[in-house]
């Protein structure tokens, strides 16, 4: 292998990868990012309930397949000021990193045994706005339960339709958030994200650019892709609990306050 690549966008690309690296020790391969180079470069990572694909420009001159410990070659690119680098492989099959000035070379794993990421097998694709996805989740996920005693307490709970929108909800059974966003989705779906995941898709579509992204989902996975990124998350299969029973249909009192005086009062009040 090959390859002339700038620095930045492939850091960027080690970033998101290496927070979905896995940590177990039996399996080291999962603390490696997987660097295919073929026609395009492509950065893998998984931790086997959730995974990345990162497609990034580059240019290729030999192609092939390494395996690398995510933390050492992340430390490393930060290391690096040049602006361009090159990577390449010997006959051990070891990474070389050259820059202007520096020559890294890192011990990889093989390749092999690092595991395929499955595509889904959700026969429609529903396509989302992603800021207004995006504000979906950051606006209920705080409610969802940090136990997985209840898989789907422990989850977020999301709706496409194209009537509805996207609808959002979590809940711990003591609180219980629903944000619906209308006009923001072509297609029908349904998905219990694990809040973990959840996490981590907020944390993907916060660095995404497109103004849309796709989403598949079937009974193991959903899988979101968007600029050159492919997302793949376990999924609950279990039935959400019907919320909007306990919801009330009408109230007595209403009260309107400005929101800067509440969140004011409630910091103080929560000193003691």
């Amino acid at each position: 292998m090959k390859v002339s690549i700038r620095r930045t966008p492939f850091l960027e690309a080690v970033v998101l990868s290496e927070r979905l690296v896995g940590k177990k020790e039996s399996l080291p391969v999962l603390s490696c990012i997987l660097i295919d180079a073929q026609k395009l470069l492509t950065l893998r990572a998984t931790n086997l309930e959730a995974g990345i694909e990162v497609e990034i420009a580059a240019d290729i001159q030999e192609v092939g397949i390494v395996a690398v410990p995510a933390t050492i070659l992340s430390q490393t690119l930060r290391a690096i000021t040049s602006d361009s680098i090159t990577l390449s492989s010997g006959e051990e099959g070891n990474l070389l990193i050259e820059a202007q000035g520096t020559r890294t070379l890192i011990k990889t794993i093989s390749s092999e045994e690092f595991p395929k990421l499955e595509p889904s097998s959700g026969t429609d694709t529903i396509r989302v706005v992603r800021e207004k996805f995006l504000n979906g989740l950051q606006s209920v996920a705080y409610a969802a339960s940090l136990s997985m005693i209840r898989p789907e307490l422990g989850s977020v709970f999301v709706k496409f339709s194209p009537t509805e929108g996207i609808v959002c909800v979590a809940t711990d059974s003591f609180r219980l958030a629903e944000k619906t966003i209308s006009g923001a989705t072509e297609g029908t779906g349904e998905v219990l994200i694990p809040l973990k995941h959840a996490q981590e898709t907020i944390h993907l579509l916060e660095h995404m650019k497109e103004e849309s992204v796709d989403i598949s989902v079937d009974d193991v996975q959903m899988v979101l892709t968007g600029g050159g990124v492919r997302f793949l998350s376990r999924v609950i299969d279990a039935q959400f609990p019907d919320y909007k029973t306990i919801i009330p249909k009408n109230s007595t009192t209403t009260v309107t306050l400005l929101k800067n005086d509440l969140n004011d009062v409630l910091r103080k009040a929560r000193v003691f």
